[in-house]
């Protein structure tokens, strides 16, 4: 018990962060603001990138956390997309994408029974009025050990909500492999990445009949990362990258109770 009080207190210094990272957003600069230039081909290549930035960014291994294991973080994820496309300049409010779109996040994880581990995360991207909220059920086929390598499936969804023309949701599945080297713990995964989104826009609708966008696609992914989990201490950073129609590199400082 001596140790809670420390735990709770670097706890709320990580919600504080998660949260004030996402106070920029009320600037909403480049809110999704789509405008009567936006083709249905505009709309399908932004669903693609958008859907990419909004989908479940795993930023762990696939060795199970354990019954008793609890991980709590923040992170962020710089999505390059295609800033000087027809897409991206119809699709944002002030028709100046950013190079990077990036997504604070606050991301927590728990271990339960039979190798299975649960996740939850909230993102605020920077300069809008959108969120995103994302959920993961993990099961580690192997748990890995000295020798063998952990492997897991799992599988995610996250809802893109807020002030946005753009409504979204993905739905994910995945495979990945981990081994622990000391306190070194490199990981890699494929996976296949479900984006359904439409439009909520009386501009589209004014210049299309009366009849918004819908789209649907499929996104094949992969991504490698490091977690790197110094002994004893309570503290661990992981790095990943993932990799589709654009490319996202995210980083994660977490604390595991």
């Amino acid at each position: 018990m001596r140790n809670i009080y420390p735990r709770i207190g670097f706890l709320t210094v990580v919600i504080v962060l998660a949260f004030g990272a996402a106070a920029p957003v009320r600037a909403a600069d480049n809110d999704i603001h789509l405008n009567g230039a936006l083709t249905r081909e505009d709309f399908r290549d932004l669903t693609r990138q958008l859907g990419f930035a909004a989908s479940y960014f795993p930023l762990a291994p696939a060795a199970p956390l354990g019954i008793l294991g609890f991980d709590a973080g923040v992170e962020a994820t710089a999505v390059k997309i295609s800033q000087n496309s027809s897409f991206w300049r119809n699709a944002v409010q002030d028709g100046n994408p950013p190079t990077y779109l990036v997504v604070p996040r606050l991301h927590i994880q728990k271990g339960l029974p039979l190798n299975l581990d649960i996740g939850a995360s909230y993102a605020a991207v920077p300069s809008t009025d959108i969120s995103i909220i994302g959920g993961e059920i993990k099961w580690a086929i192997l748990s890995g050990g000295v020798v063998a390598p952990a492997v897991a499936v799992r599988i995610s969804g996250t809802k893109l909500i807020g002030g946005s023309e753009v409504h979204l949701e993905t739905y994910s599945a995945d495979l990945s492999i981990s081994k622990g080297f000391l306190f070194l713990i490199p990981y890699a995964g494929i996976g296949q990445v479900l984006v359904n989104s439409r439009t909520d826009s009386a501009t589209i609708r004014a210049f299309n009949g009366g009849v918004d966008f819908r789209e649907t696609q499929n996104l094949t992914k992969w991504f490698v990362g490091l977690k790197i989990a110094p002994p004893v201490m309570p503290f661990s950073l992981v790095a990943e990258a993932d990799f589709s129609t654009v490319a996202a590199y995210s980083i994660r400082a977490n604390f595991s109770f």
